[in-house]
């Protein structure tokens, strides 16, 4: 048998649209050299391999974002052979889980400042919650998505949540950051910066919402009026 040390992270989550809260990053599992895992986590142990067999490895897409209304998708699972995390999350009133949390999204309809839409969940050792969405009247914002390492910022009257950061590992020879949360949307003010590992920046009524990057597992961005950002 082989100890097989790996770096797993799943695909990000789609942003939201229509008010859109920022979408989570993909779950974040990690048994290289004793670095950190997902939510700050102790290093997983290794993978044991047997030669002369065939094991399947799956690298999770990330998903969609909202178009409007609609809310964004969540990344597909990445896996080998069982070892692998939830797909990131994103917005309807208030954040989906997954491996990060998806920032939840402000309403608009109401007349007074308030704050609704609470944000995702992560799943346990692979990434941190959502940010809360703010409205005002006119002027809603998402929250941030959860990244593997931070939080999902709050988003305020002002701005959209900025997306959690990531977490870095050196399993390709340097040290990357992955797995960062996506920004929230600011639908007539600013939107929020993606997270450091891949997160995409929000978008209000104008601009687009930037996508994950790829092959870091980092969540798409929120967009105030149109279609979120692409999962990583």
């Amino acid at each position: 048998p082989y100890a097989i040390n790996l770096l797993v992270i799943a695909g990000g989550g789609g942003g939201g649209g229509n008010y859109g809260g920022a979408a989570g990053a993909g779950g974040y599992r990690n048994s290289y050299n004793n670095e950190t895992s997902g939510m700050n986590s102790s290093s997983e142990g290794s993978l044991t391999l047997t030669s002369l067999e065939t094991y399947t490895v799956y690298v999770g897409a990330g998903g969609p974002g909202g178009v409007n209304t609609q809310q964004g998708a969540n990344g597909d699972n990445s896996y080998i052979s069982g070892a692998g995390g939830g797909g990131g999350a994103k917005h309807t009133s208030a954040g989906s889980n997954g491996g990060s949390g998806g920032g939840g999204c402000g309403n608009g309809s109401g007349g007074s400042n308030y704050q609704n839409g609470a944000g995702g969940d992560g799943a346990s050792g692979q990434g941190r919650n959502g940010g809360k969405g703010w409205a005002s009247g006119s002027s809603p914002s998402g929250g941030g998505g959860g990244g593997a390492s931070g939080l999902g910022a709050d988003s305020t009257l002002a701005q959209g949540g900025v997306g959690g950061v990531g977490l870095a590992s050196s399993i390709t020879g340097s040290s990357v950051y992955r797995a960062g949360g996506g920004g929230g949307s600011g639908y007539n003010n600013t939107s929020g910066a993606g997270g450091n590992g891949g997160g995409g920046a929000g978008a209000g009524t104008s601009g687009t919402a930037t996508a994950g990057t790829a092959n870091t597992g980092g969540g798409g961005g929120g967009k105030g009026a149109g279609t979120g950002g692409l999962g990583g």
